[in-house]
């Protein structure tokens, strides 16, 4: 009759098992939790992009309360019922973001045999979301200035940096960088998520001066919105075309397969996203696209980072956990 397992390594029901995950984990579950820390992170960006496109900015028009007197939405003669809900419900998730990346670090912390790099792209987790936290809260007190709220959609990417470095190296071995292009090609990546960061500050100025800053009647930008979603598309084609260069690069000097299809799947989202603002911008930008648009500038930020990742090698992961004292101690000498 087979012995039935309490230990750690087989819960019996998926809160153990999610206990497990952070307070005993495997090399496999550090990576899944570094995941989960990837998508909670795009994903608020989408629910932050819900916000404005709803006007719903200043649905809890008072922080840390929602209003005046309450954490939670009440009655306000101001703001409608939805608004409110769809604003609180952006806060609610910022704390399971943070939940997630709590979990994220214990693990890191807790991880045998324990990995410095990991513990410390772990703690930026927690520690950028309460940063988060109080921008959000000063975009709420200044009534959406566009310059609080463009900081409060950057930090996210920012974020995003040490998230998707911690689930690449949660599934690396820990031996010295090896280089598997050249410098110039490493130029050239690097050089490719520097326009992806500067398509992204562009996109921001394109929100904070077109219809959708989060209130009917929050502050915009005084530009022309045709002069700054020109601005932004140009950075579009120029990420597009440093791509291009770099695909056919890498083909010509063999790079690894793998880093060929991350910098192809880049490309992919380019164009979707390409297709997806052209649609805005001859539609009038409306709200479902804006939010796809917001989405899909997160994912593939995510694209670019993993291609810069996939130019250096690590060495295997070495899945083996160190045995106990005690089972050491009991083996025959």
């Amino acid at each position: 009759m087979a012995e039935r397992s309490d230990g750690p390594s087989s819960p019996r029901n998926p809160l153990s098992r999610a206990w497990g995950a952070v307070w005993d984990p495997t090399p496999a579950s550090m990576r899944l939790l570094a995941l989960l820390g990837v998508i909670g992170n795009a994903g608020i960006i989408a629910t932050g992009g819900a916000v404005r496109v709803t006007k719903s900015g200043l649905g809890c028009p008072e922080w840390p309360k929602c209003t005046g007197d309450s954490l939670v939405p009440t009655a306000h003669p101001e703001h409608s019922a939805v608004n409110m809900a769809i604003e609180f419900g952006n806060r609610m998730l910022t704390f399971l973001v943070l939940a997630v990346g709590v979990a994220v670090f214990v693990a890191a912390l807790r991880l045998r045999p324990r990995r410095r790099d990991l513990v410390v792209l772990a703690a930026a987790q927690p520690a950028s979301v309460f940063a988060q936290a109080i921008i959000g809260g000063i975009v709420v007190l200044t009534e959406l200035h566009p310059a609080s709220v463009s900081l409060h959609f950057l930090i996210s990417p920012v974020l995003l940096i040490f998230c998707v470095a911690l689930w690449v190296r949660a599934g690396e071995g820990d031996e010295p960088p090896r280089a598997l292009v050249g410098r110039g090609v490493r130029r050239l990546t690097l050089a490719l998520v520097g326009v992806s960061a500067a398509l992204m500050v562009a996109g921001t100025v394109v929100t904070g001066t077109g219809p959708h800053a989060g209130d009917a009647d929050s502050r915009r930008w005084g530009f022309n919105i045709e002069d700054v979603a020109r601005v932004h598309s140009a950075f579009a084609w120029l990420t597009v075309g440093l791509t291009v260069v770099l695909l056919v690069v890498l083909q010509r000097t063999g790079a690894p397969s793998a880093l060929r299809r991350r910098a192809m799947e880049l490309f992919v989202l380019e164009l979707s996203q390409g297709v997806i603002g052209y649609i805005q911008y001859f539609t009038g930008a409306p709200a479902t696209l804006v939010v796809l648009h917001m989405l899909g500038s997160a994912i593939m930020w995510i694209a670019a980072l993993r291609v810069v990742l996939a130019t250096r090698d690590r060495g295997p992961l070495v899945t083996a956990r160190p045995e106990p004292a005690q089972a050491r101690a009991a083996q025959p000498a």
